[in-house]
């Protein structure tokens, strides 16, 4: 990977048996920053759009938003930290410290503010970016998780389909080598309204992703930051709830309207909606619900 920020290629080769590319004329670039290298698509033209995926999937996830957006918005898409084509460092997993690379991220592209919209750990890295920087975000959506520290955290944190927040050991890594997918399709199936949804394609698409050397060993970071994030978000607080507009989408069969009552906790304007008949994979199970409600909220700023 190169560790410079001068490399451009076409975004519809920044990985193998991508599921739904990105618009033809969208650009990749190798961004060096904040001590690593972030892989970043973007393309379009307009008000800037950054969006953030989770675990799981990679910024491969937001195909089809991009597409709907472009038009419209110049859209950034990164792969967070250690996750798909971006570096894998030892560490830095904090999503304080990832606030840091989205904000290098743009500083490099020459953006000043940005709409963000964020799916499961991106929320967490969104949030952050927008704690740090609240004069750089003009509207937030965020996904289908909550934030650590943030509400009812611990209420959540009891609910065992969240057992993976706590995996880990000296072992975990040698447990999963070589059986990504197995591991990865436990997720995708037991976070989906109906498990078809999140097709075949889409899941070698990922599990080959995170079999790529230093990928899960990251993974498994961002959980474990966790404990870190909620002590930075319960400070990131004590400084004032966000003002900027906010919208808290859930999936139907997932979070639903519990992500706007969670935000509520964290942001002084904030709308709710739902993603109809989805779980918690939004971009799989119902895009063009969720890019509908996208575009409408930002549209309405």
């Amino acid at each position: 990977m190169p560790d410079t920020a001068t490399s451009d290629t076409a975004a519809t080769g920044a990985a193998p048996a991508q599921v739904i590319p990105f618009p033809a004329d969208f650009r990749t670039r190798e961004i060096a920053t904040n001590g690593t290298t972030i892989h970043v698509r973007f393309g379009g033209s307009g008000p800037v759009v950054v969006l953030l995926h989770g675990y799981g999937e990679t910024g491969d996830m937001w195909g089809a938003m991009a597409a709907a957006l472009a038009p419209d918005h110049t859209v950034v898409v990164p792969d967070l930290r250690g996750m798909g084509l971006s570096a894998k460092p030892d560490g830095g997993f904090d999503k304080k410290t990832q606030a840091g690379d989205v904000a290098g991220v743009l500083d490099a592209l020459g953006i000043e503010k940005a709409a963000l919209v964020t799916h499961d750990i991106g929320n967490m890295v969104g949030f952050a970016f927008a704690a740090l920087h609240r004069d750089r975000v003009t509207r937030f959506v965020l996904i289908d998780a909550p934030l650590p520290g943030v509400g009812p955290w611990e209420e959540i944190l009891k609910n065992p389909l969240l057992w993976h927040f706590r995996f880990g050991g000296p072992d975990m890594e040698r447990l999963v080598a070589g059986r990504e997918r197995i591991y990865l399709d436990r997720f995708w199936n037991e976070f989906s309204a109906h498990p078809s949804h999140f097709g075949e394609a889409a899941r070698a698409h990922y599990a080959a992703l995170y079999a790529l050397p230093g990928a899960m060993r990251a993974g498994f970071a961002q959980f474990a930051a966790f404990d870190q994030d909620a002590i930075d978000n319960k400070a990131f607080l004590a400084a004032g709830k966000l003002t900027v507009p906010v919208l808290a989408l859930g999936g139907e069969m997932s979070f639903g309207l519990t992500m706007a009552e969670v935000m509520k906790f964290a942001a002084t304007d904030v709308q709710g909606a739902v993603v109809p008949g989805s779980g918690h994979w939004i971009m799989e199970e119902n895009p063009a619900a969720t890019v509908a409600l996208v575009k409408a909220f930002l549209a309405a700023g």
